[in-house]
């Protein structure tokens, strides 16, 4: 039962790492580097708020979604406008960027168990003879919900359509016009807010520190990998299987072997299905 509970909320919380990458890269086919250094970014503009400005978290905790939303699409017209289709480049600009802004939260001393969220609900409760308090619960219901507003977003409204035509066939998107280069910011912006919600009600479990962020872009790369980049469904897939094996391995094997389970399923994936188990792009064929 705790294997069952446990890899639940480890695979929910894999997955809101994962869907504002997953979303980005499926949209504009930009592969956001600086994703792990948002999502820590934005806890210390929320700490930032509430110990500095003095507002509620309930308040504090908008803000900050709201201004790492605001970051990412600036990130577009600044760093990626003149660099789009150039993948390497692309790849190059993000990840140097979020390294910044890492670098930049350490050197100014962000860091030590002073850095923590509050929590959203204290207290906790038992479920089949296993304890869990809940935060973890409202983790697993944040995440359940977020999939059921984004589904509802892409499939309801002007601006969701819009991506999905983007991501179907950007050309075809270009004659019935649509505009790529504000289809690419938006959605760099959206995924950076969904980086800032994952930060919102994970980080409160934890102290902050710069580090998280490296480990959430691998955690976001491995999820996505594994699924499949492009594929939604891919990502949530990718997310239970690591998520299950980490507490799998953590349970039978060792705790210190969780942050090997991601990194393998890098490695088995690319080796034997380099597009991920729901990837669409031809393989061999694209190769030859």
């Amino acid at each position: 039962m705790s294997l069952l509970i446990y890899g639940l909320i480890n695979s929910v919380i894999l997955a809101l790492y994962a869907v504002g990458f997953s979303l980005t890269y499926g949209i504009s086919g930009l592969a956001n580097f600086a994703h792990g250094a948002l999502y820590i970014l934005s806890g210390f503009a929320a700490w930032t708020f509430i110990h500095s400005l003095g507002l509620p978290f309930a308040l504090a905790a908008p803000l900050a979604i709201l201004a790492t939303g605001v970051l990412g699409f600036l990130f577009y017209w600044v760093l990626l406008l003149r660099l789009r289709g150039i993948a390497l480049a692309e790849l190059i600009v993000t990840f140097a960027a979020g390294v910044a802004i890492l670098e930049l939260l350490t050197w100014k001393g962000f860091y030590g168990i002073r850095y923590s969220l509050p929590l959203f609900m204290r207290g906790g409760v038992e479920i089949g003879n296993v304890a869990i308090d809940y935060q973890r619960l409202f983790v697993l219901g944040t995440g359940i919900v977020l999939v059921i507003l984004l589904w509802l977003f892409v499939h309801h409204t002007r601006i969701g359509l819009a991506f999905r035509a983007m991501a179907q066939n950007e050309r075809t998107a270009l004659s019935v016009g649509i505009e790529s280069d504000w289809i690419g910011s938006l959605s760099l912006a959206f995924g950076s807010a969904l980086a800032a919600v994952a930060a919102m009600v994970v980080l409160p479990l934890g102290v902050m520190e710069s580090t998280i962020g490296y480990e959430v872009l691998i955690y976001a790369l491995a999820v996505a990998i594994v699924g499949g980049l492009e594929s939604t469904l891919g990502m949530v897939v990718g997310s239970f299987l690591i998520g299950y094996g980490q507490i799998a391995a953590a349970k039978y094997i060792g705790a210190k072997w969780m942050v090997i389970v991601p990194l393998a399923a890098i490695v088995v994936v690319l080796a034997m299905r380099p597009s991920g188990i729901f990837g669409k792009y031809k393989e061999l064929e694209e190769r030859v």
